[in-house]
């Protein structure tokens, strides 16, 4: 059995409460890529969320990651054409970008997607950020290598 001469409430903290634990940091990152290159559903799957029912992002989404040292809050800007223009808006207070890219596109889309990610590697508030370039859809038969990306 455990004796304590202090108060009654410091009894039981130091029996039964360790405190709440320490927060974890928190980054914010902003996803960008074409429309159909995945980012909803690597978001959707590092959040454990069911993979059916996926509807490309219009606009954006915002969706708190969460790993076992800290949490990312990403942003996912939406890829079609009409959107991308407004991308820049969304990036002031990013901590690092995602960029997706199909592996599986066309030679037309997989050059737009490269001048995208140059537009943002160039932007004054991302060239100082670190860059994720994930190349998804390697599952698919016509995916490059990561070489050929």
């Amino acid at each position: 059995y455990f004796v304590c001469f202090a108060l009654p409430w410091q009894c039981f903290r130091a029996l039964c409460c360790k405190g709440p634990p320490p927060p974890r940091p928190e980054y914010d990152l902003v996803c960008i890529g074409l429309s159909g290159s995945g980012k909803t559903s690597l978001l959707s799957q590092l959040c454990s969320e069911s993979a059916e029912n996926i509807v490309s992002t219009t606009g954006f989404s915002i969706k708190a990651v969460p790993f076992q040292n800290a949490i990312l809050n990403v942003k996912e800007l939406g890829g079609a054409d009409n959107i991308r223009k407004y991308w820049s808006r969304y990036y002031q207070g990013s901590q690092g970008v995602i960029f997706v890219l199909d592996s599986a596109s066309s030679e037309d889309d997989l050059e737009t997607a490269r001048n995208e990610l140059h537009s943002a590697l160039q932007h004054p508030q991302l060239c100082t950020l670190p860059f994720l370039i994930l190349a998804n859809h390697q599952d698919k038969p016509a995916a490059r290598s990561v070489q050929e990306v």
